[in-house]
């Protein structure tokens, strides 16, 4: 990468594991490069699902970790977030930080500016939502920072789908496929649990330019 620094990443992710082992292996495997890369992690906060293991990994490599919590999560405890007034987790780790907001609104904004690309692992409609924003805020030139998505079984085929078809229905313009980089990893759905997402994610970012339209 010559036009960028790595410092920090967002990633997007569910709060649950999902059905297949690969979205755990690959959540792992993506936190374990970004802290053997030195790069920090800034994420929702919470400690479930893939969100907690991607966060593990970066604090078990020694980088540090910032969750961005709105309050009402914080509140609820949902997405395995610390309830409110609650630091015990950042007590014990010192290299975790939570920072709570007030709205998921607020959330996104303030991981945005905080990182220099943003990286997707499976999740649901929170998820899509935050990615969907990113790739928006790209197109109205309000970031110029680059966006992976990890394909582990081909889950975000359909999004890539969408971006072709509005390219192709005159709704996208065709340059702006490239705003959003899909790993992809093996054509063999069954070595993707095996694979290493995190390496061959990194790579990527670290090769990324910025575009000169």
């Amino acid at each position: 990468m010559t036009t960028l620094q790595p410092k920090a990443v967002a990633v997007y992710c569910a709060a649950t594991f999902g059905k297949q082992p690969a979205y755990r292996s690959a959540a792992t495997s993506l936190g374990t490069a970004i802290a053997k890369a030195k790069i920090s992690l800034v994420y929702g906060g919470g400690t479930y699902g893939l969100m907690g293991l991607v966060s593990d990994a970066v604090l078990e490599g020694g980088c540090s970790v910032t969750g961005i919590i709105p309050r009402s999560i914080s509140i609820s405890g949902s997405e395995g977030t610390p309830k409110e007034d609650s630091y015990a987790n950042a007590n014990e780790r010192p290299t975790l930080k939570e920072i709570i907001v007030n709205s998921m609104t607020e959330r996104k904004s303030e991981m945005a500016k905080r990182v220099d690309g943003f990286f997707g692992l499976p999740g649901g409609f929170g998820t899509i939502d935050e990615i969907v924003d990113v790739i928006t805020w790209t197109q109205r030139n309000l970031y110029s920072k680059p966006i992976f998505l990890i394909n582990v079984l081909s889950y975000y085929e359909p999004l890539r789908q969408i971006i072709r078809n509005g390219i192709e229905e005159n709704f996208i313009p065709e340059i702006n496929e490239s705003f959003v980089i899909f790993i992809d990893g093996p054509e063999a759905h069954g070595e993707h649990e095996a694979f290493d997402w995190g390496a061959a994610a990194i790579s990527a970012f670290e090769a990324w330019e910025e575009p000169l339209f």
